[in-house]
C-alpha cells in the first residue's frame, strides 16, 4: 500500500520512516516533507501546502494512496480530514469539529466539564481589562493560554501579577482572543498519546517532554526541546485509570455531539504529588517530539494501527506489540529559537551520528539548489536513540548529537537526565 503523510516536521519523518518499516508498504509521500524525507529509500516529497486539499486530494487520487495520514494540527483544524472524506480518501485524523479539542482551548474545557474529566479551574477572556481584574483577584501562580493555536507557544505560567498580565497584553495583542486562564497545577507531566477509532481508545507508551528553552526547565515555552518513554511515572495502574476516567469519557463525549474522532487523541496531563492525573490539555495529532521517542519502541506494524482507526476496528485488534527498552529524542534548534534565527545552515555529521546508533529525524531542514543540506526551521534535527535503559539511550544520543554541527546550533544537554524531579514540574 501507499501512504500520504502531511506536514513537514519531524513528527512527520518519524511517521514515513516508521511506516516504511514494513513490507506491507510500498511507499510514503509526504506533503511539503523536508530535507530528511527527501533523503529516504521509496519516500517522495510533494511540494504542495498544507492547506492546499484540491492538491492533495489529487495526488492521493492519482498516485493510489490507501491512507492519508495527517501529522500536523493546522490542517486538521481547518477541516482537512472533512475535505478528503468528501472525496472517499481513507484519512487519518479527526473532522474539524473534533480538532476544536486543540484549536480551542475554552471548548475542550467545556467539554470536559460536560464529561466530568478532572481538569484545572479555569476561566475564559475576550477583554483586557476583565482577565488583569481576574488575575489580580486569583493571585499567582496562575496560567495564561491562548484559546487558539499557538504552536506550543501560547503558554505563560506566571509566578507574579506583572508577568500574567504581560502574557495577557501580549496575547490580546497579537490577535489572541480569547484567551483562558487557569489555575496553575503542580506535580509531574505526561503526555498519553492514544488512538481512537470514534467508540474505542488504545493508548501509546506515555512520554514526558521539555517545553522549556533551557537547561533547568527556565526560559521560554517552545514546540519542544526533547522528549523520552516511557515515563515512568505512568505505571500501567495509572494507565489504565487514565483510560477509565479520561480518554474514553472524552471519546463518548464526542461521540454524544455527534463527532465521529478518528485519530489521535493527546492528552497532556499533569500527575499531582498525591497522583492524580488532571488534564492541563488536549491535541488532535501525534506530540513532536514524544513521537519521535515513542515510535522507535513501537513493534506492531504502524499501518495496522492506523487502518483499524479509520475502519473503526481497533478493539477487535491484538494488544499493541513494544520492545522492551527505554528510548530519548534530543532538538537541535537553531540560535534565536523560539524567537528570531536564520536559516541556510549547512548541517553535517549526521551519518557520524547514525554510526554510532542513533536515528535522526528532520525537523527544520531542506535540500538547497546546490543538493546541500541546510537549516530551514527553529527546531532542526531530533537526534533520537533506544537502549536497554535510559542510561545508556542517553549516553548514546549525547555521544551522536556531538557528530552534528550547524552555524548556531543549541541543545538542552538535560534531557532524559531528570525524569523523576522538579525539572518537570510546574512551579
Amino acid at each position: 500500500m501507499k501512504v500520504l503523510v502531511v506536514g513537514n516536521g519531524g513528527r512527520e519523518h518519524a511517521l514515513a520512516w516508521k511506516l516504511l518499516q514494513s513490507q506491507q508498504i510500498e511507499r510514503v509521500i509526504c506533503v511539503p516533507g523536508n530535507g530528511g524525507t527527501a533523503l529516504i529509500e521509496r519516500c517522495q516529497n510533494v511540494s504542495l501546502r498544507v492547506d492546499d486539499f484540491e492538491g492533495i486530494a489529487r495526488v492521493a487520487r492519482e498516485e493510489g494512496i490507501s491512507l492519508v495520514v495527517v501529522g500536523s494540527e493546522l490542517p486538521l483544524s481547518s477541516g482537512i480530514a472533512d475535505y478528503l472524506q468528501r472525496q472517499n480518501i481513507p484519512v487519518l485524523g479527526p473532522t474539524q469539529a473534533g480538532a476544536q479539542i486543540e484549536a480551542s482551548k475554552s471548548w475542550a474545557k467545556e467539554l470536559m466539564e460536560w464529561a466530568g474529566v478532572p481538569t484545572a479551574h479555569s476561566a475564559t477572556f475576550t477583554e483586557v481589562e476583565a482577565a488583569k481584574t481576574y488575575v489580580a483577584q486569583q493571585g499567582v501562580p496562575i496560567v495564561v493560554k491562548a484559546d487558539g493555536l499557538a504552536a506550543g507557544k501560547g503558554v505563560t505560567v506566571a509566578k507574579t501579577v506583572a508577568e500574567a498580565q504581560g502574557a495577557i497584553e501580549y496575547l490580546f495583542g497579537d490577535h489572541f482572543s480569547p484567551i483562558v486562564i487557569e489555575t496553575c497545577l503542580r506535580g509531574q507531566e505526561v503526555s498519553v498519546l492514544a488512538l481512537s477509532d470514534g467508540l474505542t481508545v488504545r493508548s501509546l507508551l506515555p512520554a514526558q517532554d521539555y517545553k522549556r528553552i533551557g537547561e533547568g526547565d527556565t526560559g521560554a515555552n517552545t514546540g519542544g526541546m526533547g522528549g523520552y518513554a516511557p515515563a515512568p511515572v505512568a505505571t500501567p495502574q495509572l494507565m489504565e485509570q487514565i483510560e477509565r476516567q479520561i480518554l474514553q469519557p472524552v471519546v463518548n463525549a464526542l461521540r454524544a455531539r455527534g463527532i465521529d474522532y478518528r485519530g489521535v487523541l493527546y492528552a497532556g496531563l499533569m500527575i499531582t504529588p498525591e497522583g492524580k492525573p488532571l488534564v492541563l490539555e488536549f491535541n488532535c495529532r501525534l506530540g513532536d517530539p514524544e513521537a519521535q521517542a515513542i515510535l522507535p519502541l513501537l513493534e506492531t506494524p504502524l499501518e495496522e494501527l492506523l487502518l483499524a482507526c479509520t475502519q473503526q476496528r481497533l478493539e477487535a485488534l491484538p494488544p499493541i506489540r513494544w520492545k522492551q527498552e527505554s528510548a530519548i529524542c534530543v532538538v537541535a534548534a537553531s540560535q534565536g529559537y523560539p524567537g528570531s534565527y536564520t536559516k541556510g545552515y549547512a548541517i553535517t555529521g549526521i551519518e557520524e551520528a547514525q554510526n554510532l546508533g542513533a536515528t535522526i529525524f528532520h525537523a527544520g531542514t531542506k535540500i538547497n539548489p546546490q543538493q546541500q543540506l541546510v537549516t530551514d526551521g527553529g527546531r532542526v534535527l531530533g537526534v533520537a536513540a533506544t537502549g536497554e535503559d535510559f542510561a545508556q539511550a542517553t549516553a548514546k544520543v549525547y555521544k551522536a548529537i556531538n557528530c552534528i554541527h550547524f552555524e548556531g546550533s543549541y541543545y538542552r544537554r538535560d534531557i532524559g537526565r531528570t525524569k523523576t524531579d522538579s525539572a518537570k514540574s510546574v512551579p
